[in-house]
């Protein structure tokens, strides 16, 4: 699958997206039915378009501001390396020598892995809220399908959707303790922290991930988050 790829445009989108999410997501297939905007055929920032109307109906009446603040996959990965410095140092950890393994250090088949599941992990959190319905998951489906053209990944999208929201679930996606950073991180981006139910996700996730209270104070610090 073209996980990577995918998610960082995804991510990248949200450079792109002004107002309500909700009223940008609107119509905005419509206006690309024809493979072009004024008569030019789609290019990259059509395709960044499409990105962000995916990103829009999964955030909701969210804004996207962290988002937009942190950009695409990359910056999960340097975020959660440098908040494990942070905490490692505050522990006395030794950290010479330590090669980082996070998604802006992979390739291959691990870099496929960190991807979907950090994916699964923005999925889950758009839908902690209870805002997307039906409706809602078909048209996301549709966006994903013009921007990606691998069936597989919209399969897995479209399975993920589908799910019931289940912190453990995710969880048990983080295969090390980098991955479980990640995981976290890419939640937080997502969730509103005035949200009783998104809060209540969150801790959840924590918890289930067996983040270390003060791992999770560093990563929350990375992007300004008062959660925990």
């Amino acid at each position: 699958m073209q996980t990577s790829s995918f998610l960082d445009q995804l991510l990248r989108a949200a450079n792109d997206m002004a107002g309500d999410a909700r009223n940008r997501a609107g119509g905005l297939s419509d206006r690309l039915e024809n493979q072009g905007v004024g008569g030019l055929k789609l290019g990259q920032f059509a395709q960044g378009a499409l990105a962000g109307g995916a990103l829009s109906l999964l955030l909701g009446k969210r804004s996207g501001r962290k988002l937009v603040k942190w950009g695409g996959l990359a910056a999960i990965g340097t975020l959660a390396w440098r908040a494990w410095r942070q905490h490692q140092a505050g522990a006395g950890g030794h950290l010479a020598g330590v090669e980082p393994r996070t998604v802006d250090h992979l390739s291959g088949p691990e870099l496929e892995q960190h991807s979907q599941a950090i994916l699964v992990a923005l999925i889950s959190a758009a839908k902690a809220d209870g805002h997307i319905d039906e409706r809602e998951r078909g048209l996301i489906r549709d966006e994903v399908a013009r921007i990606v053209h691998d069936p597989e990944l919209e399969q897995f999208v479209a399975a993920e959707l589908a799910r019931p929201v289940d912190p453990a679930r995710v969880a048990a996606l983080a295969s090390s303790p980098e991955l479980a950073s990640e995981v976290y991180l890419a939640t937080v981006l997502m969730v509103d922290e005035k949200g009783t139910m998104e809060h209540a996700y969150l801790d959840a996730l924590a918890e289930a991930l067996r983040l270390d209270p003060g791992l999770r104070r560093s990563l929350d610090a990375q992007i300004g988050n008062g959660a925990g």
